[in-house]
């Protein structure tokens, strides 16, 4: 390729450590095009981190896709890539990370230990290995070496897996959990409509909606939200809840034009009841 693409994604923030990992990965493969996935991943948290390159790795061009939300740096969690059957290369830690957004660019085909020492730079730290191992191992990567330099092949049921949360339908309700929040403060859940109208039946435009979110352990009541099956945002009213389908195909909860997460503290993980209120 004239100009081999890079994907990147990290929680490091915008500032200081991102750009130095590009300026690694640019000074081996100057031709190289980089596009920042996002920076901004809540710290530590791997499962934001691979819902976001699962959405997004999909719409990309094939190419080398970095990915470092690393609590365990430095220790003895591996660094891995991975080669999926679509023809990328995901690098970045074994923790999960990167396994949901490879088997969605038709599988893994390959994994492989960053072992291969001339592909790194020249010293490695305990607590930067995107600077140290990922970045530059992905240049190289985008320079042209095969995938198979870059270290030893290990098995894919020893990588660390990740699952994201799965609903279950009752009758009459679908039991789901939030799975992200976004910049928006607009909480994607667990399920798709389909799961939704097992549950309750055929949605209608304007049907009314009865949520309950767990209290999470804080021993607290639930939380009660009354909303709307809606189909888009402009047709609520400005401040009014929706639950719809966003746009990657899973159920959302939102206030149009608001923030329903921080107007109610939702968080990750919490248990969440649709009904129908009618």
């Amino acid at each position: 390729m004239a100009h081999p693409f890079i994907s990147f994604l990290t929680d490091f923030g915008p500032d200081g450590p991102a750009p130095i990992c590009r300026g690694v990965m640019l000074g081996i493969a100057p031709d190289a095009q980089i596009v920042d996935i996002a920076h901004g991943v809540r710290k530590y948290a791997i499962r934001d981190g691979a819902y976001l390159l699962w959405c997004a790795l999909p719409y990309l061009p094939v190419g080398t896709h970095v990915a470092v939300v690393d609590p365990g740096v430095g220790t003895e969690r591996l660094p891995i890539g991975i080669q999926t059957g679509r023809g990328d290369v995901l690098i970045g830690p074994d923790n999960g990370l990167l396994v949901p957004a490879a088997e969605r660019l038709d599988g893994i085909v390959e994994a492989r230990v960053l072992e291969n020492r001339a592909l790194m730079l020249p010293v490695t730290s305990s607590t930067f290995h995107g600077r140290d191992i990922f970045s530059p191992v992905a240049g190289h990567l985008a320079a042209g070496i095969p995938f198979e330099v870059v270290g030893p092949s290990i098995a894919r049921e020893s990588l660390v897996d990740l699952r994201f949360p799965t609903p279950q339908v009752d009758e009459g309700a679908l039991r789901s959990s939030i799975v992200y929040i976004d910049s928006f403060g607009n909480v994607r859940l667990a399920g798709e409509p389909p799961d939704l109208v097992e549950a309750i039946g055929d949605l209608e435009e304007g049907q009314p909606l009865a949520l309950e979110v767990d209290a999470n352990g804080s021993g607290g009541p639930p939380i009660t939200i009354d909303a709307t099956w809606e189909r888009t945002f402009g047709r609520t009213p400005v401040g009014a809840t929706l639950v719809y389908q966003e746009s990657f195909g899973q159920l959302a909860v939102a206030d149009n034009q608001g923030n329903v997460a921080g107007r109610l503290g939702l968080h990750p993980d919490q248990r969440v009841i649709i009904r129908s209120a009618r």
